[in-house]
């Protein structure tokens, strides 16, 4: 499978924030967000190919770390995923998987961090608009999303652009009938200046609509950069 990036870190969003984790980066996506803050596992892949046992050794090789994300690009589309978690878990590892929740496999999972993509990351104009129509076809599954709640613990994490995107959250959440505690809102942005703006009145939701305000601590910490 095609692996863009190993790297320990912090977990620096979500439910788990602030947990040493171990990230394993897939590269491979069947969606294009606009504001993909990692293009090199989308629109532009690239990565090494390992097989399993060499991402285990690597991830091993991190002593103190007892929980790894499996991320991407999306994971739940490479290869072997459902080897690889399989494996991490028989070795009790946690395991998180970030996904955009538009395909279902029985991977072994303790949090299954789905990120629906609202109509915000469609690419109108990005790369000629080319991969808009596609975008838009897949990245709301409405089965697979029930599908991934209903078999696994779960956070549904929303990118969260403008107070015109909490519509289009609230009907999908109705629709998939989704406790609001597990419902996270999350600032978009690649600037801690952006992501403090947008946080501000995000958090205003979250209190009226019993939601969680995830905060995007990496890029707090170390800004917008790669391997944190």
């Amino acid at each position: 499978m095609k692996i863009a990036e190993i790297f320990y870190s912090i977990q620096g969003e979500g439910g788990l924030v602030g947990v040493p984790s171990v990230f394993v980066r897939t590269s491979g996506c069947n969606l294009r967000c606009v504001w993909c803050d990692t293009p090199y596992t989308s629109w532009t892949p690239e990565g090494e190919d390992l097989d399993v046992a060499a991402i285990v050794r690597t991830v091993q090789q991190h002593k103190a770390a007892t929980h790894v994300v499996l991320t991407g690009g999306e994971p739940m589309i490479a290869p072997q995923i459902v080897e690889l978690s399989q494996q991490l878990a028989a070795r009790r590892y946690h395991v998180t998987i970030e996904t955009a929740g538009t395909v279902w496999q029985p991977v072994a999972c303790h949090l299954m961090s789905i990120s629906p993509k609202l109509q915000n990351s469609t690419p109108h104009e990005r790369d000629g608009g080319r991969w808009a129509a596609q975008h838009d076809r897949l990245r709301i599954q409405l089965d697979v999303l029930k599908d991934l709640m209903a078999g696994y613990p779960h956070q549904l994490k929303f990118v969260v652009e403008k107070p015109e995107d909490l519509d289009e959250i609230t009907e999908l959440c109705a629709q998939l009938e989704a406790d609001p505690r597990n419902v996270l809102l999350m600032p978009e942005g690649r600037d801690a200046g952006i992501l403090r703006e947008r946080a501000i009145w995000l958090a205003e939701v979250c209190k009226q609509q019993g939601y969680r305000l995830s905060p995007r601590l990496h890029v707090d910490l170390w800004g917008d950069r790669r391997g944190v």
